[in-house]
């Protein structure tokens, strides 16, 4: 196994929680009995949960089992701001009396993006929409009086409203991306509309802006080949080679041994590069970031700390970022799209909700999506913060979606309320979703009557879902291709759980390096997952069946940055 080398959390040290942790760790990784007994003779902390973040707070970026989720969500964490009102919709011609609003939303809000930006206002009553209001320019926002007050109702699915998408075996994309309310650049939406949909999905990067050293997880300080085409402000891409030998896929599950006994070529052709099946947004780690500080000709500082190591064998640099939209919003709103029976699995047609893809720093505030496939998707997002809202009405696909990379977002005071018609036979409601090389993101403060904690496949690591009470009864989901579901520092930290089922949540048995801290409502704790990696996982089961002393690990990384 790789080696635990911080003086300050040594091996013996991080996982002697002892009783304290009422089914501790074990070094194989599969969940001890309760009242485990003390290693090598160690006192048990009163503790567990405030034992472990204090050991993260001496090595807040590089512990070995818990992220630094502390800098997730808008603009590192802050509240999305209020601009001022420019225009409204009805100045555009748009009337709530069932007339088709479509064409004076979008032009409403392009008015408002050509001329600086600004809040769009939506009135009170209910304005029928028959295809995406399109969120093009940085700096707008899409407001609504309320969400009982101002009602959007979608009238036409995306296939109906915009254009069918599907992939060669017939499955709909808009099952898991796209929405009614969509922020994309239109640099970005006219790429993927001359690929057909086909080709990536992401940040349309622009020019090499230096080449970057070797660094470990946890820096913040890079030295690099020139800074002078870098400025302390910008958001700029930090992209890795992801090589043959799948060294780099490795690393982001841990180092832990069944990392290397694991047949990625043939485990996981979307992600391994020369596998014949490598989805193309796959050949590079990219994580958008911006640079703190220009230190010198050669030396550069993050916002952020590293979430993995740069080495020779990954050739990283920085990128431009390229076209995008950033400091945009949608808020005080319903969207309501026409109550359509739910279709077979992956079918779905794309009665969706909000979707950001290859956008930062933008935010959904306040917003219910109604009678939808996918509720608020985040696709190759960065720095989003979606606060306050609720997913409702019949049964959905992926309530929340976090995919291809998307990095660094926050959800928080969230519902996903009882389903009014339920999850057909021949469908699935996956819950809680991230997947993709997704990292850094945070689901925290909800509340679930339906769902699960949706690891999807292809690699998600470093992400924590943290304070949630949930009627656990959705599935995983990801294809076969994807390969493992777990990469490492996975959290659940603080569940509730009220049907008693543990499935997908107490993880120690199959996610590398993880933690699981004080899961209730359920005495088992295995997760009823196929596990990808054989023998020590590393990983932390605490608190289990008690309530952690503390409550959200989320505010409690921000209150100690």
């Amino acid at each position: 196994m790789a080696p635990m080398t911080d003086p300050a959390i040594t091996r013996r040290g991080l996982f002697g929680l002892g009783a304290a942790a009422t089914a501790a760790t074990t070094l194989a990784g599969v969940a001890a009995p309760a009242r485990a007994a003390v290693p090598d003779g160690l006192a048990p902390p009163p503790d567990a949960a405030a034992e472990i973040l204090r050991q993260w707070r001496e090595a807040p970026g590089s512990h070995p089992l818990l992220p630094d989720v502390s800098t997730a969500g808008y603009r590192l964490g802050q509240k999305p701001p209020r601009p001022r009102i420019t225009t409204k919709v009805t100045d555009f011609g748009a009337r709530p009396d069932g007339t088709d609003c479509t064409a004076a939303f979008n032009a409403a809000v392009r008015h408002a993006g050509e001329h600086g930006g600004g809040v769009v206002l939506v009135p009170p009553g209910t304005w029928t929409l028959s295809g995406p209001v399109w969120m093009h320019w940085s700096g707008v926002v899409l407001r609504g009086a309320g969400r009982d007050a101002t009602v959007l109702h979608c009238t036409r699915t995306l296939d109906d409203g915009y254009r069918p998408n599907r992939q060669s075996n017939g499955n709909s994309r808009w099952s898991w991306t796209g929405g009614q309310i969509w922020f994309v650049a239109p640099e970005r939406r006219a790429r993927s509309e001359a690929e057909d949909y086909a080709g990536t999905e992401g940040w349309l990067l622009g020019d090499v802006l230096a080449e970057v050293g070797s660094a470990s997880r946890g820096q913040r300080t890079l030295v690099v080949s020139d800074a002078s085409r870098l400025s302390p402000g910008d958001m700029v891409v930090l992209e890795c080679q992801n090589p043959a030998d799948a060294s780099l896929l490795r690393h982001l599950a841990g180092d832990v041994p069944g990392t290397r006994d694991y047949d990625w070529p043939r485990g996981a052709p979307q992600l391994v590069t020369g596998s014949g099946g490598q989805y193309v947004q796959y050949a590079t780690l990219q994580w958008p970031v911006r640079v703190a500080a220009v230190l010198g000709d050669r030396m550069v500082r993050l916002a952020q700390p590293l979430k993995y190591d740069l080495r020779p064998g990954w050739p990283a640099r920085l990128r431009a970022i390229g076209p995008t939209v950033h400091d945009s919003g949608v808020e005080h709103l319903t969207i309501r799209n026409e109550l359509v029976p739910q279709t077979p699995h992956n079918r779905h047609p794309g009665s969706n909700g909000v979707c950001f893809q290859a956008v930062h720093d933008c935010w959904a505030r306040d917003v219910r999506v109604e009678n939808c496939d996918l509720g608020f998707g985040l696709t190759t997002a960065k720095a989003i913060t979606i606060t306050g809202v609720t997913v409702g009405g019949r049964a959905a696909h992926h309530s929340f979606a976090c995919r291809m990379q998307a990095n660094d977002n926050l959800v928080e005071d969230f519902e996903i309320e009882r389903f009014t018609v339920p999850v057909p036979s021949d469908a699935i409601h996956h819950g809680l979703n991230v997947e993709g090389l997704s990292a850094g993101n945070v689901y925290r403060c909800g509340r679930m009557a339906e769902g699960t904690f949706d690891t999807h496949r292809a690699l998600p690591f470093e992400n924590v879902r943290t304070d949630i009470t949930v009627e656990n009864n959705g599935r995983v989901g990801g294809s076969a291709a994807s390969g493992p579901l777990f990469g490492a520092r996975m959290t659940h930290w603080n569940v509730r759980i009220t049907n008693g089922r543990p499935y997908a949540i107490t993880i120690a048995d199959v996610a590398p390096r993880s933690v699981t801290v004080g899961v209730r409502g359920i005495e088992d704790t295995g997760s009823g997952l196929p596990r990808d990696f054989s023998g020590d996982l590393e990983s932390l089961l605490a608190d289990h069946g008690s309530a952690p002393t503390v409550r959200d690990l989320y505010l409690a990384q921000r209150g100690r940055r």
